[in-house]
């Protein structure tokens, strides 16, 4: 059989399909192969950077934890790719051993991201330790926010939507989470804002994703979304001396119908808890109005994590759990700007803690889900500070019907 010529071969361009003869010069550094690598100019190749160099990071991935010389886990160490440890104050360049309770394990995570010096900063931007939050009397007291407070909470919650939007927009397999990360980032600071999360506690990164039996504070790092999958991303913005909070779990591409409707019975939780929302409402009915619907469907709600108060505080009271019979303290008042975020499980709510100090995890290794508003309590009701926009993707089947 006689074999073809390299020099005959017609290759493609990756973005526009046509007849291509640049070749990325990173992926031939990686030996990875021509086709997909090829580009007819330098304004295509550039115009494909922001999405093409996920190839070169899933290349060095591929056999991430079998190399048992630790060649590849050498190589992403070299470029700063390493595991969290201690709440974010350590990395490892070797995986932590843990009786791990389900089939995810965390990947290294990159180098922390910069903010720009003109953006207003948070006081735990630099040294990772909020002081005004932890000494405030706000931990203690529900806070009647002013006129002028509650304006810039909803120009902040604004922002915070269109983040996640963004976010959201780029789910899809082979995607990762840091790449979402990235992306939460960088449309956090055009906006002129901060990402909250963002060495708060030594917190690694610029928002949460928590990927499949991850509950809450997933870390995002260098694996690859895989169909099936279900991720929750989880955004908070600093804008103007306020902060705005929000989350919501997506579908990564075909995903088993247990694991829809376990994120469609999660979102109903928190929208029939924001139903009650009004002055005079116990701030403990919103566990039981949550307790209900959950338990309906057999899923269980997690109880080591609760809403909370939030403002010029990230974190601050009221404490809301969501679970039934708890024992919060307190009614609702108008003025008054809080977060419910319930975290349902499709097996036991107790949760363990990955070796990072920061993943929670479900105990039984069974799948989790979670949605977040910031609310602002009026004088008639409730008003969704972080509410979906017409410009939102359409992600939810449930919403269309």
């Amino acid at each position: 059989m006689a074999g073809g010529s390299d020099a005959a071969e017609t290759l493609s361009c990756a973005r526009c399909s046509n007849p291509a003869s640049l070749q990325c010069p990173k992926c031939v550094e990686l030996k990875l192969p021509r086709e997909g690598a090829a580009f007819c100019t330098q304004d295509c190749f550039k115009a494909s950077w922001s999405s093409h160099k996920s190839v070169h990071l899933k290349a060095k991935l591929s056999s991430l934890g079998t190399d048992g010389a630790g060649g590849q886990n050498s190589d992403l160490a070299s470029e700063g790719w390493l595991y969290c440890s201690r709440k974010g104050q350590s990395r490892t360049p070797k995986l932590p051993p843990f009786n791990w309770t389900g089939s995810l394990r965390p990947y290294p995570i990159s180098v922390k991201r910069n903010v720009p010096a003109h953006i207003d900063k948070p006081d735990w931007a630099n040294d990772g330790v909020p002081k005004v939050e932890l000494n405030s009397d706000w931990q203690h007291r529900v806070e009647i926010k002013t006129p002028d407070q509650i304006e810039r909470m909803r120009e902040t919650c604004r922002i915070a939507r269109e983040v996640l939007d963004a976010a959201a927009r780029m789910i899809r397999p082979g995607v990762t989470t840091d790449e979402i990360d990235r992306v939460v980032h960088e449309a956090t600071v055009a906006a002129g804002a901060y990402p909250s999360p963002l060495n708060y506690h030594f917190f690694p990164k610029s928002c949460c994703t928590s990927v499949n039996e991850v509950i809450c504070h997933g870390i995002p790092d260098a694996r690859k979304l895989e169909d099936g999958d279900i991720i929750n991303v989880d955004v908070t913005v600093y804008y103007k001396g306020v902060h705005g909070d929000l989350n919501e779990t997506y579908f990564v591409g075909n995903v088993d119908e247990a694991s829809r409707k376990l994120v469609q019975c999660t979102y109903e939780c928190l929208d029939k808890a924001i139903s009650i929302v009004k002055p005079g409402v116990r701030f403990r009915d919103v566990g039981e109005v949550i307790n209900r619907h959950a338990s309906m469907s057999g899923l269980s709600v997690v109880k080591s994590y609760c809403g909370h108060g939030i403002g010029e505080l990230f974190h601050c009271a009221p404490n809301i759990p969501h679970y039934g019979r708890n024992k919060a303290v307190g009614v609702m008042k108008a003025g008054q700007t809080f977060t419910i975020e319930p975290m349902i499980n499709a097996g036991v709510w107790r949760d363990q803690m990955w070796p990072d100090g920061w993943t929670a995890v479900t105990a039984d290794g069974k799948r989790s889900a979670q949605f977040e508003h910031t609310l602002l309590v009026t004088e008639t009701g409730v008003e969704v500070l972080t509410a979906r926009l017409p410009s939102s993707p359409d992600v939810f089947p449930w919403l269309n019907k």
